[in-house]
């Protein structure tokens, strides 16, 4: 029967599974929702990231179009934003309010934020880590050899390190870009407070991401704990 091959240790990461779906449906539904309101002086993704630019002084970052949809992001090492094909040339609240997020990010890494500079620093080893800890764990368990299991967890809490990381970087840039369009004098309540409701939908991703790297790493854990064991 099917349930002699089900591992149990699956009900850990359940939740988060659930949660992840659920964020990624909540984040796309409320953009798409407020991608259909327009703002009242007609600033596309573009300007507002542009603005952001420039008045805190980078000029030299340039704002480039993308294909795809919520493909936004901003690339440290070129120094361009680049914002997709829903953002790029679009009024809507929603585009104002991702394009003014990774605006948010061009100014974490021109003003020396920490948090990100811990990211960028770690990235490298995080990556490697999510790469390697799950083949690394499996030969562990196929050979019963404990020392490469606790590589294989100690390599998988290096990308949930990288997760903890990234909440306050985002949570940071979404903060920014609010302050930014409130400051700029241009935008009203009224086209803010949906803005703030895009920005909390994305930060959700980044909490789900974390919640199922840290139910995964767990879940690891109690797997070399029971093969230890046996």
């Amino acid at each position: 029967m099917w349930w002699y091959y089900f591992d149990p240790t699956m009900l850990i990461v359940l939740p988060a599974m659930i949660f992840a779906i659920w964020a990624q449906i909540n984040v796309k539904t409320t953009f798409h929702k407020y991608s259909t309101v327009s703002t009242r002086n007609r600033c596309t993704g573009y300007d507002s990231a542009r603005r952001i630019l420039d008045a805190n002084g980078l000029y030299d970052v340039q704002i480039e179009r993308v294909s795809g949809e919520l493909t936004d992001h901003y690339d440290p090492k070129a120094n361009v934003i680049r914002l997709s094909d829903t953002v790029y040339g679009s009024d809507g609240v929603s585009a104002i309010g991702v394009a003014a997020h990774e605006a948010g990010h061009a100014v974490q890494y021109a003003k020396g934020y920490s948090p990100i500079k811990i990211r960028t620093a770690i990235f490298p080893v995080s990556r490697f880590g999510s790469a390697a800890a799950i083949p690394i764990f499996l030969i562990g368990i196929i050979f019963a050899y404990q020392p490469l299991m606790y590589a294989g967890i100690i390599l998988f809490s290096l990308a949930a390190l990288f997760q903890l990381v990234t909440l306050p970087v985002e949570f940071n840039a979404s903060r920014r870009a609010v302050e930014a369009l409130k400051g700029s004098g241009r935008f009203s309540e009224d086209e803010i407070r949906p803005v703030k409701k895009v920005l909390s939908a994305a930060a959700l991703t980044y909490v789900a991401a974390l919640a199922s790297s840290l139910l995964s790493l767990l879940r690891l854990i109690v797997i070399a704990g029971g093969r230890r064991r046996d």
